[in-house]
């Protein structure tokens, strides 16, 4: 694939989502969110006997907030290829490779918190699912806070042996809104199928009603990532005092936090199991063992 520029108009307008699975070139990852190559979209999210997860691959998610602190939502398109129909947070999507200016970071851009590469990555995408002119998106608004390693096989849209599913290393960008301004939200309806605006109460009061209906009547979905998010990060901690996450360093840690979604995301064609939630507790346990042994010598 050459190198893209980056234009400020919808990139792939008029291209199917399978013509996106095959164009886009994920940014492949080790384990520590190295880059190590990059290949098609589509070869990333297949789940199989040879990679019962996919390809770990770079990713970022968009928590967009009003000035009054309101979270806007999206529910991902039933033309989506992966987790269609689902509600998760402002815009999820992956920076690519190719592109000029270069959306892929380095390890110094991630380790002073700047990650140009990902912030350009979610001004395009932003646009392109959401209508919102890069005009209207200052990228140094973003507030980079950490990165999210989790998996699930997308086996609610999908069945059991799903051959879809999501591996990544996600980028998470806080944006808010000053007082008076407004932005131009027109979604693409391939994408997007519909938003909302939510408080905090109003979030964790939807993803603990099993009972929620779309306006169709069908289940209200949640993206299994976007779930545990919540539940782990955003309202407990990112959440609690928007002022101090996006004024502060507080919560930037530099730190790879891990995480299996819950086991109904679990098989797929590969039969994949539990797998992060132990690495994360053997990396915790590491952690303070250091801090011990450093408490120790002193």
């Amino acid at each position: 694939m050459g190198i893209l520029a980056c234009r400020p108009y919808r990139w792939g307008q008029g291209m199917t989502q399978e013509d996106f699975m095959n164009k886009d070139e994920c940014i492949l990852l080790d384990t520590e969110d190295n880059v190590i190559g990059n290949c098609s979209k589509k070869k990333a999210h297949v789940f199989s006997q040879l990679a019962p997860r996919g390809i770990l691959h770079r990713a970022f998610s968009v928590f967009l907030f009003d000035a009054e602190g309101r979270l806007l939502l999206q529910r991902r398109a039933m033309d989506k290829v992966t987790f269609r129909g689902v509600w998760t947070n402002t815009c999820c999507s992956h920076p690519l490779h190719g592109y000029l200016p270069s959306e892929v970071d380095t390890p110094d851009d991630v380790s002073i918190g700047r990650a140009p590469g990902v912030k350009r990555a979610a001004v395009r995408k932003l646009y392109q699912e959401l209508g919102i002119h890069p005009s209207q998106i200052q990228p140094s608004r973003f507030k980079f806070l950490t990165r999210l390693h989790y998996w699930a096989a997308d086996v609610v849209t999908h069945g059991s042996d799903s051959p879809w599913g999501e591996h990544e290393i996600d980028y998470i960008l806080f944006y808010q809104l000053k007082e008076n301004e407004k932005l131009g939200i027109h979604p693409n309806k391939e994408e997007v199928d519909d938003i909302k605006w939510v408080t905090k109460s109003e979030l964790v009061d939807l993803l603990s009603d099993s009972t929620a209906k779309e306006k169709d009547g069908s289940k209200m979905i949640w993206s299994p990532w976007f779930r545990i998010i919540v539940e782990r990060f955003l309202a407990p901690l990112w959440w609690k005092d928007l002022a101090l996450t996006l004024g502060t360093d507080q919560f930037v840690d530099g730190k790879i936090h891990r995480f299996d979604c819950s086991s109904e995301h679990f098989g797929g064609a590969g039969k994949a199991g539990p797998w992060l939630n132990q690495i994360e507790a053997d990396e915790i346990k590491q952690e303070d063992s250091k801090v011990e042994k450093k408490k120790v010598e002193e």
